[in-house]
């Protein structure tokens, strides 16, 4: 039987303290807005399912629905435009 050998914890991998680093803080920071918009939409989502859709109610989540894609356009945008974004 060959025994286990353990390495050294040399590696950045292996030195994760749990929290998040300060870009990743950054980068949930920038995406905020959408995370608000699409827990906004989720929630008009659900107060529809056990109802019928009035005019009222249709013209609210076609409003929530823009606004969250015109949050992901905006946010696409801008990390495509910054050094080292999606091209």
């Amino acid at each position: 039987m060959k025994s286990i050998i353990t390495l050294p914890a040399t590696s950045q991998a292996l030195a994760f303290d749990g929290e998040p680093s300060d870009a990743e803080l950054d980068a949930i920071e920038l995406e905020m807005p959408l995370i608000e918009a699409e827990v906004d939409l989720l929630d008009v989502e659900i107060a529809l399912l056990d109802r019928p859709v009035t005019d009222l109610d249709a013209q609210r989540l076609r409003r929530h629905r823009r606004r969250v894609l015109t949050l992901r356009r905006d946010l696409t945008n801008r990390t495509a435009a910054q050094p080292g974004g999606a091209a």
